[in-house]
């Protein structure tokens, strides 16, 4: 018999979702979409078996009072969440969603956004040698224990990099499964893969059921994309690897014998936080270490983000989440998936190049790159080189080379010109080859950048920075005109190693701006290029507890509700605004964003504490750089350790004039704080902005 508090929740449930009832019943169904709706947990009655059961007698009373009884779209339940996140995901109404809003033991309900997706010589680059008798990977074992759960398109097990030859049992702790599908036996997992699964409830919820002619109903990846960042992240040593000839070597993840689970969630339209949530669930309760995801979507407030909450819950589990900051540069504010609790990974490039050059008829070079690996142009023979945008019927269509928008008469025999953009790389070179070109330039436009990507193409072809594309259009109008018709060809150089400049691990020179050319800013690089092995021995840690960040939402003035969506956690947010600013979380960098109102003078402050990792015995000197034109300094000086572990806090006060700007301008400068003890140096960057409003 169920106590009658428990009783008194339920049909509480059943009265609010009837008090609402509409006489629009007909239409309450209509516009329905998904919502990911976080419930107090505690908050079940005991006449349910599990929460499942209760999810869905809630939502079937919740639907009734809004739908007539001939509706043919009956809402359910698409998922339900257990470990990292406490609800369900369902198609709802606007009226539904309403209502659930006003129920006291609904937490949050979030829309549901989709998601989209985002080499051999890395770990050599980075400092991690298989020959060296001491380091990170020989202490790690490789790896060996670790379990990373891959959260992208899928595995293709076959591959090489997923052999388990020589490694150990499967780690007691794993709970999780090797789920079986089309094209996917059980048997596909092995003690390298140890788990695979599958999660389309949230796209088939939307798009209906899926093609399965074209994509897999199973955790096989029909992608690449997920096989490719699962062996990135652990992939076992493969030798020789080569893509179609280039960069010949040993292939191999960042712990090649770290353990692999695959969680297939994005499909061919993409990836639906409904089924992300779900994979973060699947994951965190089979026993990862580590989750690494590699899609990304809008910036939305912490409490409105899945990714965001999933990832707060992984890491209050104890489990590492490492996500993409996306591929949305090179302008500012593009990166994704920014909450702190998550260690964001930008793209940078490595001492390896694939050279590709375009050399012109008026003797001009111009440096492109590529994988093309079929048969070349022939030798020392020049060819007509044209202008996608000039040769069609639409200009722009066929300047972006797009299926069907490029004249036969105007490109056969020749080497054309296309614009990036719309449609993927790879297929303007298949529209080149189709109208009978002879080979592609492809060139970056000007929110591209003069950042490259070696593609492998169809047809003879490379990629060229946006100023180079600007100069091949001003050539080809030019010879036009002249009595020596535009002509060019491409000259593959093979694979280049040692090239400079590159963010190598033992240089103290400046990144550059891979869009630009120009040294880059800490807006580009963040905390700076990842040096694997000084990790080891960092000297100071800043270390960062779940209810830091519940302080940090606070001072970022997230309302308690919001807060509880987010952590799951009660938050009285009195004493941490008393306690300061949201730049108090406890992160190495130090930023401010001082907004000018007629001020002369602004000041701030900020406080942190570091943990001694190194030296039972150990003292550090601060050296203060401060941004140029600014003040700063650091109280103490000097901090003095006594034992491994010891926790000691410093102040930093920064003190900056009004510049003069432009009202809606801003203007960031940078500095440093940093701590040494002789024998490890701890650099925390400073950085200052400066606006003036409208």
């Amino acid at each position: 018999m169920a106590s009658s508090s428990s009783l008194l929740v339920f049909f509480f449930f059943t009265f609010a979702a009837s008090s609402f009832a509409s006489s629009s019943t007909s239409s309450s169904s209509a516009g329905r979409k998904t919502f990911i709706v976080q419930v107090q947990r505690d908050a079940k009655p005991s006449i349910f078996p599990t929460h499942k059961h209760w999810y869905e007698s809630s939502l079937a009373s919740l639907i009734s009072s809004t739908t007539n009884s001939t509706n043919s779209d009956p809402a359910t339940v698409i998922h339900t969440y257990e470990t990292v996140f406490h609800g369900f995901s369902a198609k709802l109404s606007p009226l539904e969603v309403q209502k659930l809003h006003s129920l006291p033991h609904v937490v949050a309900v979030i829309p549901e956004q989709v998601r989209h997706l985002q080499t051999t010589r890395s770990p050599e680059f980075l400092g991690l040698k298989t020959t060296d008798s001491a380091g990170l990977l020989k202490e790690s074992d490789f790896g060996s224990d670790l379990v990373i759960g891959v959260i992208d398109t899928g595995i293709w097990p076959e591959r090489q990099s997923f052999n388990d030859h020589d490694l150990g049992p499967i780690p007691s702790k794993w709970k999780g499964q090797c789920v079986a599908g089309n094209g996917f036996p059980a048997n596909s997992c092995n003690r390298k893969l140890i788990g695979a699964r599958f999660f389309c409830n949230g796209y088939e919820s939307t798009n209906g059921k899926m093609n399965e002619t074209t994509e897999y109903r199973s955790p096989r990846d029909s992608d690449g994309h997920g096989s490719h960042t699962a062996s990135i992240a652990a992939g076992r040593y493969v030798f020789p690897a080569s893509t179609l000839g280039y960069a010949r070597g040993v292939a191999a993840g960042m712990a090649p014998k770290a353990r692999l689970a695959a969680y297939k969630v994005c499909w061919n339209a993409g990836c639906y936080d409904s089924d992300i949530l779900a994979a973060f669930d699947a994951a965190v309760a089979d026993g990862v270490d580590v989750v690494s995801l590699s899609v990304g979507g809008a910036v939305v407030p912490y409490y409105l983000d899945s990714i965001a909450i999933a990832a707060f819950g992984a890491t209050d589990a104890g489990v590492f989440v490492s996500a993409s900051a996306g591929n949305g540069g090179p302008g500012g504010l593009t990166v994704t998936n920014v909450a702190p609790w998550v260690t964001t990974v930008g793209a940078g490039t490595i001492d390896r190049d694939f050279p590709a050059d375009v050399k012109l008829g008026n003797g001009r070079t111009i440096p492109g790159v590529s994988i093309y690996g079929g048969p070349g142009l022939t030798p020392r023979r020049m060819y007509p080189l044209v202008y996608g945008g000039n040769e069609g019927g639409d200009g722009y269509s066929s300047s972006l080379c797009l299926e069907g928008s490029l004249d036969q008469n105007m490109v056969k025999g020749k080497i054309v010109l296309c614009d990036r953009g719309i449609n993927s790389r790879a297929a303007k070179g298949e529209v080149v080859k189709k109208a009978g070109g002879i080979g592609m330039i492809l060139a970056n436009g000007v929110f591209d950048g003069e950042g490259l990507v070696a593609d492998c193409h169809v047809l003879p072809a490379t990629a060229v920075g946006a100023s180079s594309g600007d100069e091949l259009r001003r050539y080809i109008t030019a010879a036009s005109k002249s009595t020596s018709p535009p002509t060019a060809t491409i000259i593959f150089k093979g694979t280049k190693l040692g090239i400079q400049p590159a963010p190598v691990v033992a240089s103290g020179g400046t990144m550059l701006d891979e869009s630009t050319g120009n040294v880059s800013t800490v807006m580009d690089f963040g905390a700076g290029h990842v040096h694997p092995q000084k990790a080891m021995d960092p000297g100071l840690v800043y270390d960062i507890s779940s209810f830091d960040y519940v302080d940090f939402l606070c001072n970022s003035n997230y309302t308690t509700k919001n807060i509880q969506a987010v952590t799951r956690k009660s938050a009285d947010c009195s004493g941490a605004k008393k306690a300061g600013h949201s730049g108090n979380l406890n992160y190495p960098s130090l930023s401010v964003v001082f907004q000018q109102y007629g001020k002369e003078k602004m000041s701030t402050h900020f406080i942190r504490t570091v943990t001694n990792v190194g030296d039972p015995n150990s003292v550090y000197h601060v050296t203060v750089r401060p941004p140029r034109g600014m003040t700063a300094t650091v109280q103490p000086e000097k901090l003095a350790f006594r034992r491994i572990g010891q926790k000691l806090s410093f102040l930093v006060r920064v003190q900056a004039r009004a510049m003069k700007l432009s009202a809606g301008s801003s203007s960031t400068k940078s500095g440093s704080v940093v701590w040494s003890d002789g024998k490890h140096t701890v650099t925390s960057p400073l950085v200052v902005t400066m606006q003036r409003p409208l």
